[in-house]
């Protein structure tokens, strides 16, 4: 017969229920913090320990993921933590090569290999246009459009389209008075093409005609709203940079001297820096610049942003033939510089400074010793990888892992073209009539297809297709490699 529980039982029985309800609650959400933490149970000694968080992603995604070489369940995009150490890690799908790298991690730290681009075990190319003649080719920086030059003489290029699947394309003619002596008889023209804006809307050309040159701003999209800034503005320049994308504001350089120019009002500013032999520019507003000190002689490297009284001056050569060379970017919160002088590139990180007097505020993150002098140096698209390219090989620095990648090349790539960025990750050069792709610290390098030294190359918007200019025995060919398969 059911004896009904007193009142005392009763409430035993829900503070027991009640407990172990909150027990279980404690421990589930412990587990789940030690989880998200990257804390887990070491199966050779039984220990709780904290482990690595990494990140995995890959073009294309659903490859499978192997970690020391043991199968898991994992595909791309996916994450798992594993123990603090050196752990190999392959991405294997079907019809790709797979790609690998052995990465020593820290425990509580988050690692990302989410730039992975997988390469087809077979590259397949197929030609899209045909041309009798070639002379130069640039791509636009969102990747939706390439400018081909088939005749330096000539006021036309051809505006290539290559964001869609179907490859379109137009004649771009510059109008006749927007050039110089357009029709003038006996006067010989040349036309070059400069660098895009940002927006991929804009281009320089450099015109030059008998003994003189003038700059274009050439706006592809309505090429009658184009503009002669030689010109409009009285004066010549030696390099020109475009700065934000209206294509109204550019920094030029004319006798040595950095000036800002506003096309919208036809104004050029003063002498923002004196001296000057070559500069860039990063986001809208600073300039870093290698040049010579008016008052010393020396070679100087520096850096000016846009409002400050003059520049600041970061380093200094011994004489004036010193070997310097600088780049800037961001990543995060931080701001980096990086300057090569001689053998030796130094990392900074900080702000950048308001006085050649006051360095305060740049710390130094790494020095490189480097096999030989810097031919180029450049931070990637975002800002994460530093790469000093030499002779013999390329150095590059992971500015969030604090890690050092030393790449030699082989005999043959030594005398291949400066490494350019591909994304924001791989690097690219043409070899031998080859386009040589390898990621920012040399892991993964394939050849992928014919391509022309001194021309650029494009990935489309959406990664499937890469394009580039090839030499055929009849004349000249814009093929497309298909990197993504369907």
């Amino acid at each position: 017969m059911y004896k009904r529980p007193t009142k005392q039982q009763q409430l035993r029985q829900r503070i027991t229920m009640f407990t172990i309800m909150i027990v279980s609650i404690v421990l589930l959400v412990t587990a789940i913090v030690l989880s998200l933490l990257g804390y887990r149970l070491d199966g050779d000694n039984g220990r709780l320990e904290q482990g690595a968080l990494v990140q995995f992603d890959s073009i294309p995604a659903s490859a499978r993921v192997s970690i020391d070489s043991q199968a898991t369940t994992l595909q791309t995009p996916n994450k798992r933590s594993v123990m603090a150490g050196v752990h190999t890690f392959m991405f294997e799908r079907d019809q790709y090569r797979s790609w690998s790298k052995s990465l020593d991690l820290v425990a509580g730290t988050l690692t990302r290999l989410n730039y992975v681009r997988l390469v087809p075990s077979t590259v397949s190319t197929d030609v899209i246009r045909e041309y009798s003649a070639v002379t130069a080719m640039k791509a636009a920086p969102d990747r939706r459009s390439l400018l081909v030059q088939t005749d330096s003489s000539r006021q036309v290029f051809q505006k290539v389209a290559i964001q869609d699947r179907e490859v379109r394309s137009s004649d771009l003619v510059l109008p006749a008075d927007l050039y110089s002596q357009s029709a003038a008889p006996g006067v010989t023209h040349r036309f070059t093409l400069g660098e895009w804006d940002e927006s991929g809307r804009y281009i320089l050309v450099q015109h030059d005609f008998n003994e003189s040159n003038e700059w274009l701003v050439v706006d592809t999209e309505a090429v009658g709203r184009s503009q002669n800034v030689s010109r409009l503005l009285g004066i010549n320049f030696s390099d020109l940079q475009f700065s934000g994308t209206s294509g109204n504001v550019l920094y030029g350089l004319t006798d040595g001297i950095l000036r800002k120019v506003d096309l919208s009002g036809a104004t050029i500013s003063r002498a923002l820096v004196n001296g000057v032999t070559s500069f860039e520019l990063y986001d809208t507003n600073v300039a870093t610049y290698v040049g010579r000190d008016p008052a010393s002689g020396v070679t100087v490297a520096g850096l000016y942003r846009d409002g400050d009284d003059e520049p600041v001056i970061l380093e200094r050569g011994e004489t004036a033939e010193a070997s310097l060379a600088i780049d800037t970017s961001s990543y995060f919160n931080d701001q980096y510089i990086a300057i090569a002088k001689d053998r030796q590139v130094t990392v900074y990180r900080g702000n950048f400074p308001t006085s050649s007097r006051d360095l305060s505020s740049l710390e130094i993150v790494e020095t490189i010793t480097v096999s030989g002098a810097v031919s180029s140096l450049s931070f990637s698209p975002e800002g994460d990888y530093v790469v000093a390219q030499t002779g013999a090989g390329f150095v590059s620095y992971e500015v969030e892992y604090d890690r050092l990648n030393r790449v030699r090349l082989s005999s043959d790539e030594v005398q291949t073209q400066t490494m350019r960025w591909l994304d924001t990750a791989y690097l690219w050069a043409v070899l031998d009539n080859k386009l040589m792709t390898r990621e920012f610290d040399g892991n993964y390098a394939h050849s992928l297809m014919p391509a022309m030294e001194g021309l650029d190359v494009s990935l489309s918007p959406n990664g499937r297709f890469m394009y580039a200019m090839t030499q055929t025995p009849t004349g000249y060919a814009l093929q497309r490699a298909t990197m993504i398969l369907e």
